[in-house]
């Protein structure tokens, strides 16, 4: 067998004969797995191609296992038959081993970042993109591959090519996570984190960084640490305490339980938080906040709507500036308003939560008012259009006006059959009226949470403020000093005395 360079490949003439004769030129591949051909048609008088002496000269290779019999017959006959020649076939392949793949966890592919989505308008809101993976108690986060067997190969020359071991990169159960032999799960609702080829489950979400378009929303199960600014247009919604170390330009945040923000925070008019625990900032402006505990902030409240059902407490510099506060166990202040600018007003001892039941029930009641109202008139025309028929005086009238009380039986039916619907709705409204009236009753009754409650200022409340304690008002018209207001159940009016 000679060896040709053509097309700069080292190959080889497979048959041996004359330089016209019809000729192969093989290339061997590196594994010994494959025999790939040319074949070259006679010239001039030269002898055809045969398979015999290819098959011949294969042999004589020890070329002798995984020969493809039909691509060799298939070449040999277009090259004799259209004197071209016929480049790269395979004519021989052997039998690649398969290695044996050993058990191991696999992560579970489903759980990745959430896509970026686009709304109905085909925009793409990029803040809807975050790069942790939140995971559900009980969910899998990675699943066992059973062991694969491996198999032998077998070269062309029919030689063995024994199989090779592969171990996987799979994974393992690490923190909060547990195993049952086929799936790792997690054990509490929280971030994956992946520590090497472990698997960890966080029940606290710790970003080093602010919070924008490199995190997205923030959606968790248990606490949130922000150990960057928080800007504006994004939204956090916590399962447990958010802490942020920096300021918090807010669009929107719920916590279950306490808010800590040690920059203060902005909302631009249209900041909304919900929280279940307390809260404690360094300034809070142009935002609304409603939680269930104290409220601490050092310096102002401005131009902001604050709900608590316990106290607020502020620095002795702390000002309420053009603010609403609801406050049911009372406010304590460094000073409330200014001469010039939108008044404050304070309202103590009231649950709020009661109150917007109460203002949710009045509304209610009126609409029912209005419903009555119409259907009592409806009533009242109907009966002047159908009034109700007279009995006649004796059976003979009753004989002779047979006739007219038949012919008008449809319209009266029709009357009465209207009449009667609207009767039943009648009721029905009354029914509800009736009981919305006795839920009204029930919140009142609970409106007043705490006359204990105060207003205390170090400093000065402002002409123009406003203070109610259990829905008892004072209206400040004079600069008030060094101050505690509160409730005289006995004179039934508020009183201000020294602040001792």
């Amino acid at each position: 067998m000679e060896e040709n360079s053509e097309n700069g490949e080292n190959q080889q003439i497979l048959l041996s004969g004359d330089r016209n004769d019809g000729n192969v030129a093989v290339l061997f591949s590196s594994d010994k797995l494959e025999l790939r051909a040319d074949f070259y048609p006679p010239m001039s008088s030269g002898r055809p191609l045969a398979a015999d002496d290819i098959s011949t000269a294969l042999a004589r290779s020890n070329v002798i296992h995984g020969v493809l019999w039909e691509n060799i017959q298939q070449a040999v006959t277009s090259c004799n038959l259209n004197r071209h020649i016929v480049r790269n076939v395979i004519i021989a392949r052997g039998n690649p081993p398969a290695n044996e793949i050993l058990e191991y966890f696999q992560f579970n592919p489903a759980l990745k970042p959430p896509e970026i989505k686009a709304d109905d308008n085909k925009r793409t809101d990029y803040r809807s993109a975050s790069p942790f993976i939140i995971v559900k108690k009980g969910q899998a986060l990675a699943k066992l591959k059973s062991r694969k067997e491996g198999r032998d190969g077998k070269d062309i020359y029919g030689q063995t090519i024994p199989h090779g071991t592969v171990r996987p990169d799979g994974v393992s159960a690490g923190t909060n996570t547990r195993s049952d032999g086929v799936f790792i799960y997690a054990d509490i609702n929280g971030q994956l984190v992946q520590a090497g080829k472990v698997l960890n489950v966080q029940d606290s979400l710790v970003i080093k960084g602010p919070v924008d378009y490199h995190t997205g929303h923030i959606v968790f199960p248990g606490d949130v640490f922000i150990e960057g600014p928080v800007s504006d247009g994004f939204k956090i919604y916590s399962g447990g305490a958010v802490t942020i170390k920096q300021t918090l330009d807010v669009t929107e945040v719920i916590a279950k339980t306490d808010l800590t923000v040690a920059g203060g925070i902005v909302g631009r008019g249209r900041g909304l938080l919900k929280v279940g625990g307390g809260i404690k900032t360094k300034f809070l402006e142009n935002c609304k906040a409603a939680c269930r505990k104290t409220i601490m902030v050092d310096a102002d409240i401005v131009n902001s709507s604050v709900y608590t059902l316990e106290k607020i407490e502020m620095g002795e510099k702390g000002i309420i500036l053009a603010s609403e506060i609801y406050a049911v166990q009372g406010v304590r202040t460094g000073g409330i308003g200014k001469k010039t600018g939108k008044a404050a007003r304070i309202h103590c001892g009231v649950d709020f939560t009661a109150q917007q039941e109460q203002e949710k029930c009045n509304a209610e009641l009126r609409i029912l008012a209005g419903k009555l109202h119409q259907i009592r008139e409806l009533l009242a025309a109907e009966s002047a259009e159908n009034p109700e028929p007279e009995v006649p005086a004796d059976a003979a009238g009753v004989g002779m006006d047979a006739a007219g009380v038949g012919m008008g039986a449809a319209g009266v039916g029709m009357g009465a059959e209207r009449r009667k619907k609207m009767e039943e709705t009648l009721a029905l409204l009354e029914e509800e009226q009736k009981n919305c009236t006795a839920k009204a009753a029930a919140i009142l009754a609970r409106l007043n949470a705490d006359d204990n409650a105060a207003v205390e200022v170090s400093g000065e409340i402002a002409p123009g403020t406003l203070i109610e304690i259990c829905q008892i008002a004072l209206f400040v018209s004079e600069p008030l000093k060094h101050v505690r207001i509160r409730l005289n159940r006995a004179l039934g009016k508020l009183v201000s005395e020294p602040l001792s």
